[in-house]
């Protein structure tokens, strides 16, 4: 059974897409962060095998069914939230096993959480029951992509759940949520990855297809005609689950004409066959510091990126608002997975955690893209199941790690709640507080004004020059992967004056392709000489699952700098650009926000059968 979470709101079912009247967003970080360090920021009431932001103030952590301190509704708690500026947390009742389930955010801004593993008893061994009972009564629940139309393409997996796949569980299907008429459709390449294919890493191109990597295999396939083509294998390393690399989709912008380029850092160089080998150690395997990119778009080839600083496997990639990616957690030896094994330590398949984390810049020159200059180390060993997300104020939360089979303590890498903030360099600096962001982003349409002052350009409206408007969606955060994860530049203009230093910025909404960034939440930065102002909430696209509207792209202005002030300047910015004001909010106050809510209420509210 293929088991489906929906979060909504706790309180009561309402229209995601409502706009709440009087949420006050602030235009600086609540917290006085120290640039390039880790702060503890409390205990979770769950280990956060997954992790996702659910809106501007709340972050949902997501656990297997295991044996956890706090109690709700008489059985452990499985899933909790945690409010960003009250630093409080509260139990959710999460009621099936989402051991191992993927997750991401659908067009109308509801979170879902599908998959999962069988009903456990204690030590993570199968319930009598796949239908509920003690100890825990959690009835049987792998990857997702939210596509053009903000519904959500869900991937592979597996039926009972093992460190890898075999054909006897293997389900190599995709089908969609919500259900379309054509059910489950069968892809070939998942059948061919057996056995490391039970997370294949998923990404919606521009082009409308998605490219698939899974095992040694990289395909694209066709959505509307269920095809496959095989692209180039990857070199050097296994980047899926469990040797686990660090992914993501590099930024799209108006510079490569919003063309998709992927990168895959770490993994292992495991041959297919081993993985089954009756002699696999996988604690001696030694992971890769090969990167790889792919722009499936243009060439069906791979090619090198600079090298990982040291080997790693489990690696997160962040992508940060400044345009740079974060890489962080992970181990320097062994792979993702945890089992009863005499080689193991304790239970986890790897060792050597790996603490402190590291930068890369895509604009940098070749042989000077990674670097950790004034980064300081963890003091917590990140290993299998720990997740980090960006949150709005652009520091990182990294939470979980739990290499066992059930709540423990008392080993070298024991269940984790201890949950950090990670500062970038840009954290303690003051913060751009634009004025008339929209809390709606279209696909073409009239552009908007974004107002500047003398302080949010650092006193020189030369900086202008050295702004940008780009949309985050941080995704949903599980085993080294934030599915959905995206980064988004829109396309700008300025008008700047010299004699008071402000300016406006001009900014078009997304180009007409759905496909460069699907339809949902996401978090809108403005970026001042590498500076983010704290993100706001904007739903993109219509709110809906629908066929998204595409509209004609506004032309902006050219850019030019006057030498009058602001104040005296006879220039209409809505007339120039075409641009509209209504339904906008100002840094220090919001007047609308999207009300795209995310508690978990954990109600199976449908089952797939798969």
């Amino acid at each position: 059974m293929r088991s489906l979470l929906i979060f909504t709101s706790v309180a009561s079912i309402t229209p995601l897409r409502v706009l709440a009247q009087a949420q006050d967003t602030r235009g600086q970080p609540l917290r006085k962060g120290s640039p390039g360090t880790f702060e503890v920021i409390g205990q979770s009431l769950v280990s956060a095998q997954q992790l996702f932001l659910g809106n501007q103030d709340t972050v949902y952590f997501i656990d297997k069914v295991e044996n956890n301190p706090t109690q709700i509704n008489g059985h452990p708690v499985w899933g909790s939230e945690w409010g960003l500026s009250s630093n409080q947390q509260r139990p959710l009742d999460v009621m099936t096993n989402a051991f191992c389930a993927g997750g991401n955010v659908l067009g109308n801004g509801t979170w879902i959480n599908v998959g999962g593993n069988q009903a456990v008893t204690w030590g993570g061994n199968a319930a009598d029951s796949q239908d509920g009972g003690g100890p825990y009564n959690d009835p049987d629940g792998r990857q997702s992509e939210t596509v053009e139309d903000g519904s959500i393409m869900i991937i592979g997996g597996c039926r009972n759940g093992g460190y890898v796949n075999d054909p006897g569980q293997d389900n190599p299907t995709y089908e969609y949520f919500p259900p379309t008429p054509a059910g489950q459709l069968n892809s070939p390449f998942l059948s061919r990855t057996i056995p490391v294919n039970l997370y294949p890493l998923v990404w919606l191109l521009p082009s409308g297809q998605i490219l698939m990597q899974a095992n040694w295999e990289t395909i694209l396939l066709d959505r509307r005609t269920n095809t496959e083509t095989q692209l180039d294998n990857i070199p050097d390393a296994v980047r899926v689950y469990p040797a686990s690399a660090g992914t993501l989709m590099l930024p799209l912008t108006p510079a490569n004409n919003y063309t998709a380029t992927v990168m895959f850092c770490g993994g292992a160089n495991v041959a297919t066959d081993r993985w089954w080998a009756q002699d696999f150690v996988p604690l001696q395997q030694a992971p890769s510091t090969s990167c790889v990119k792919i722009t499936p778009d243009v060439s069906h080839s791979y090619t090198h990126d600079d090298p990982l600083p040291e080997a790693r496997s489990m690696l997160n990639l962040i992508q940060l608002p400044d345009g740079t990616v974060l890489g962080l957690n992970g181990a320097g030896t062994g792979t993702a997975g945890y089992g009863n094994t005499t080689w193991a330590v304790g239970q986890s398949f790897a060792d050597n955690a790996v603490l402190t984390p590291i930068l890369y810049d895509p604009k940098a020159p070749a042989g000077s893209r990674w670097s950790r200059n004034g980064f300081s180390a963890s003091t917590i060993p990140r290993m299998y199941h720990s997740s980090a997300v960006l949150l709005p104020d652009g520091s990182v939360m990294v939470s979980g790690s739990n290499p066992n089979a059930d709540f423990t303590t008392g080993v070298k890498f024991s269940t984790e709640y201890r949950t950090e903030l990670f500062y970038p360099s840009y954290f303690s600096k003051r913060r751009p507080e634009p004025k008339a962001l929209p809390v709606k982003i279209t696909y073409g349409g009239s552009a908007f004004d974004v107002h500047l002052s003398s302080d949010d350009l650092f006193g020189n409206a030369d900086n202008l020059n050295k702004t940008t408007a780009v949309i985050i969606r941080p995704g949903f955060s599980t085993h080294s992967m934030n599915m959905g994860q995206r980064y988004v530049e829109l396309q700008t203009s300025f008008t700047g004056y010299q004699n008071d230093h402000t300016g406006i910025l001009h900014v078009s909404q997304l180009p007409p392709n759905p496909s460069i960034l699907a339809p949902g939440p996401a978090l809108l930065f403005i970026v001042v000489d590498g500076v983010p102002s704290v993100g706001v909430q904007v739903m993109v696209g219509s709110g809906n699952i629908e066929t998204q509207q595409v509209q004609p792209v506004a032309n902006l202005p050219a850019s030019q700098m006057l030498l009058q002030d602001s104040s005296n300047s006879n220039s209409n910015s809505n007339s120039k650009t075409g641009g509209k004001t209504s339904e906008a909010v100002g840094s220090g106050e919001v007047k609308g926000v999207l009300g795209w809510v995310g508690l978990v209420f954990g109600v199976v509210v449908g089952v797939l059968v798969v």
